[in-house]
């Protein structure tokens, strides 16, 4: 197998390699499992695990994936069970780590080796462990089994976090789980009332916080006489979360007690901390500290770090983490690869020397590209303007057996768009369609979007015209599109007319946000008719109302007719609240129009004329007269 290589400078991929898959299907206690895996010398020597069919006897060796691999493809059983304390007698904390977030999808099969680990003598469950472990039973199948854990953790002390009672909580909330969120937030409350270490914990935490370090601060801290465990020292990290240097500086004081040492619990919790762009150095530090002292990233660890990384543009550091990961044995999954990839692509511009750092590390491991990582590099060499390069690397990706499709052919448009090719953009949809490949609603967009993004707005609506005769439908995202070339261009009329006619002709139920900026706009430009139009549509597509350009609006040019007729749109079976017209009475008021807003009030219907809220604003703006003629 021939692998991807890179010049760096240019990157251009020239070498071609050739996949080639083996299907391994094994009856698997009465059920097919299919395991595809891409042969070449080095993934067959990685390759310790063998399924077992029925009548096969179980092989397993130590590794973290062929441990999980076998749990997947099993049912618990005393032969399986009997083969785990054969072949893993003690277990890493960073290992069944991994597992469980291999078996995250399998709630049950998670749950039986969490209960077979926790029953080892020579192995106790850490909160972050435990934390994993709920997140994972968090579903309406196995919620029992989710709070027979949850009691479990607090009875043996360990402390579940606000980040995860918070991740937990949205899932439950997402599932529509109401009585299981109540019941929830309940435990975790009075988890936080009754735990002892807690006021200890803050009596720490707020020394820390009160100043900068110093030998003042780890006398007052000796002086508390702490009993540090695991639990302990977690917590106290996750409270200073947002002092990370602190969080370096105690880390380290800790480990200086001669009764206490760090472990690899402690270690994954203070780089989950310091994981941030101001004190990137000191998470280095202790990265390399904990590599040392033979300790390692764990897998959960690592997946909310690099997230971490990658929302906050720490791309360089996301590659560096990456490639430690794939040199540990808890590597990071493919789709780990494909998000790094598809990051990197997104920088202005893709900086490439880490695309082919990120695919050579992947490759060393004995892996072959997936469709996704190789949409992940020609995404980065065609937002770059690397044409030639990303051509090359569609050759290989078709010799590995990856035809071209809608994505690939969408990031060549992208790019072109992108230099302002537009022509060879146009032409590449042609090319799509004399290859049997008819282009999408996404590829239209992008061709469309590089025509506005150009102020090319009369050739985007050629381009739309045609999209509209190959018989492919528009969508909201499109027409959101083409508002917004049209508005960058000031020409407010033609939005507004497109918008209509797209709504009433192709029954497209624009964005919400599409509406409010096209108000808006409309409005400023004292086109107020128009702008009540598209309040009307709104109501149609069941949006809520947008009523506050409309009362800043009135307030200031509008006639009591124009309110009137707002207030009559903003109706459905029954008039629009009090707080509606009273928001519009005291905008009248506040531009000095009184009059305005006494007519508007005859024609108010009784009930809104005699309530309390407003008969006290219009009483008070009496007053106010009065004043003011005596004054005078």
């Amino acid at each position: 197998m021939k692998r991807v290589t890179a010049i760096y400078g240019s990157l251009r991929f020239a070498n071609s390699f050739f996949v080639s898959r083996v299907t391994i299907t094994r009856s698997l206690s009465h059920q097919v499992t299919r395991f595809s895996l891409y042969t070449s010398p080095l993934a067959a020597r990685s390759l310790d695990f063998h399924y077992p069919s029925f009548h096969q006897k179980l092989y397993l060796s130590s590794k973290p994936n062929s441990i999980s691999e076998l749990l997947l493809a099993n049912d618990w059983s005393d032969e399986l069970e009997h083969e785990l304390e054969k072949s893993c007698p003690s277990l890493t904390h960073e290992t069944i780590i991994y597992v469980l977030k291999k078996l995250d999808k399998s709630p049950q099969k998670a749950l039986n080796f969490f209960i077979w680990v926790s029953e080892k003598d020579t192995f106790t469950p850490s909160s972050s462990m435990y934390s994993l472990m709920l997140r994972i039973l968090a579903n309406k199948q196995t919620m029992k089994h989710f709070w027979t854990t949850l009691r479990e953790s607090k009875e043996k002390g360990s402390y579940i976090d606000e980040e995860t009672y918070l991740t937990i909580l949205r899932t439950l909330k997402k599932a529509k789980m109401e009585s299981d969120c109540v019941a929830l937030t309940h435990f975790y409350k009075r988890m936080l009332e009754e735990n002892a270490m807690g006021c200890v914990v803050t009596k720490v935490v707020d020394i820390i916080s009160g100043s900068e370090w110093s030998i003042d601060v780890e006398n007052d801290l000796a002086k508390l006489k702490i009993q540090l465990s695991d639990n302990f020292v977690i917590r106290v990290l996750k409270e200073l979360r947002q002092c990370p240097l602190k969080v370096f500086k105690f880390f380290h004081w800790v480990g200086k007690h001669s009764d206490y040492k760090h472990n690899t619990v402690t270690y994954n919790a203070t780089v989950r901390v310091l994981a941030r762009d101001d004190s990137i150095d000191e998470f280095w530090s202790i990265v390399e500290e904990m590599e040392s002292v033979g300790h390692e990233i764990d897998i959960d660890t690592y997946i909310k770090i690099s997230r971490n990384f990658l929302k906050h543009k720490m791309i360089e550091d996301a590659v560096k983490l990456y490639e430690l990961m794939m040199d540990s044995a808890y590597k990071p999954s493919m789709q780990d690869c494909s998000i790094l990839l598809k990051c990197i692509s997104g920088g202005d511009p893709p900086n490439l020397h880490l695309v082919d750092r990120v695919v050579k590390k992947y490759e060393s491991t004995g892996h072959t590209l997936s469709k996704a990582m190789y949409d992940g590099i020609h995404r980065s060499l065609t937002s770059a303007g690397k044409f030639d390069e990303a051509e090359q690397i569609v050759e290989v990706m078709g010799k590995a057996g990856y035809e071209s499709d809608n994505i690939t052919y969408s990031q060549l448009v992208f790019g072109l768009c992108k230099v302002r090719r537009l022509e060879e953009a146009c032409k590449v949809l042609d090319k799509m369609e004399a290859c049997g490949c008819i282009p999408d609603i996404k590829t239209w967009t992008i061709l469309i979007q590089g025509h506005c993004a150009a102020n090319e707005v009369d050739k985007a609506l050629l381009c739309f015209a045609k999209m509209i005769e190959k018989g492919c439908e528009a969508d909201a995202d499109l027409l959101n599109v083409l508002v917004d070339g049209f508005l960058n261009q000031n020409k407010i009329d033609g939005a507004y007319n497109l918008l209509v006619e797209m709504v009433r002709k192709c029954r497209i139920s624009p964005w919400q946000a599409t509406y409010k900026k096209l108000i808006e706009k409309l409005l400023e430009r004292m086109k107020f008719d128009e702008a009540l139009d598209l309040l009307r549509l709104m109501k149609e597509h069941n949006y809520p109302p947008f009523s506050e350009p409309f009362v800043l609006y009135i307030s200031k040019f509008g006639t009591v007719e124009d309110a009137a007729e707002f207030l009559k749109t903003l109706s459905v079976k029954s008039f629009p609240s009090y707080s509606t017209y009273l928001h519009i009475f005291e905008s009248f008021f506040r531009e000095g129009r009184h009059y305005e807003a006494k007519d508007l009030l005859y024609k108010c219907p009784h009930h809104i004329r005699t309530h309390n809220k407003i008969s006290e604003l219009f009483g008070s703006s009496k007053s106010s007269e009065v004043n003011g003629q005596k004054k005078n």
